[in-house]
C-alpha cells in the first residue's frame, strides 16, 4: 500500500518507528506504556472484538476477517465471555414473540 520513493516497500524496522511515534502523539502517556495497540495487527483484533460484541454472526465476523468460525470463535471467544445477560434477554425476547 506505502511504498518508499524508490517505489520499494518499507522495512519492518520502518514501520515499527513510525508507529511507535504515531502512538505517542494520539496516546496519553499511561496508554503509550501499556499494551494498548502495541502493533499496528492490534488494530485488527480490535475491529473484529468489536464486531463479536455489537452482536454481529460468527460467519458474517469470520469471513470479514479472513478467518474460518472455527478459528474466529477460538481467538475471539474471550470476547463472547461475558455476555450471558445479553444472550439470556435475547432468548426470552425470541420466545415473547
Amino acid at each position: 500500500m506505502f511504498v518508499t520513493s524508490g517505489g520499494r516497500s518499507f522495512s519492518g524496522s520502518a514501520y515499527a518507528q513510525v508507529w511507535k511515534q504515531a502512538r505517542a502523539l494520539a496516546l496519553t502517556p499511561d496508554q503509550v506504556e501499556s499494551p494498548l495497540a502495541a502493533r499496528p495487527y492490534d488494530l485488527r483484533h480490535a475491529a473484529v472484538s468489536l464486531w463479536v460484541n455489537a452482536g454481529v454472526h460468527a460467519p458474517e465476523a469470520a469471513e470479514r476477517a479472513g478467518h474460518g468460525v472455527d478459528v474466529m470463535l477460538r481467538v475471539y471467544a474471550k470476547c463472547i465471555d461475558g455476555q450471558r445477560d445479553v444472550a439470556n434477554q435475547r432468548i426470552e425476547d425470541a420466545l415473547a414473540a
